[in-house]
C-alpha cells in the first residue's frame, strides 16, 4: 500500500505569499478566499492528493506555518 500523505497550514501563520501553492506539483493547495486574524488570505489545502514532497514546506519562507505528515495506517477510516 502505498503511503498517504496530508498537509496541515496554520492559517495564523501564513502571510498569503503563494509560494507553496506555486511549488505544489500536484496542484494540491490554492489560496483560500477568507482573512487570517493579520489580514492576509492564506493557503488551503485541498484534502486529499498529496504524496509527501515537500516542495510546498520548503518553499515557504514562515517556519512552521506548513507541515506535511504522513497518515499511518491506524489514522485512516476502513
Amino acid at each position: 500500500m502505498p503511503k498517504q500523505y496530508r498537509i496541515d497550514i496554520k492559517p495564523d501563520q501564513c502571510k498569503g505569499c503563494e509560494r507553496c501553492v506555486v511549488a505544489c506539483s500536484r496542484n494540491v493547495l490554492d489560496m483560500g478566499d477568507t482573512l487570517n486574524p493579520m489580514g492576509y488570505v492564506y493557503a488551503q489545502y485541498a484534502g486529499s492528493g498529496c504524496i509527501g514532497c515537500r516542495h510546498c514546506y520548503y518553499a515557504c519562507p514562515e517556519p512552521g506555518a506548513i507541515t506535511v505528515m504522513e497518515i499511518l495506517p491506524h489514522e485512516t477510516n476502513p
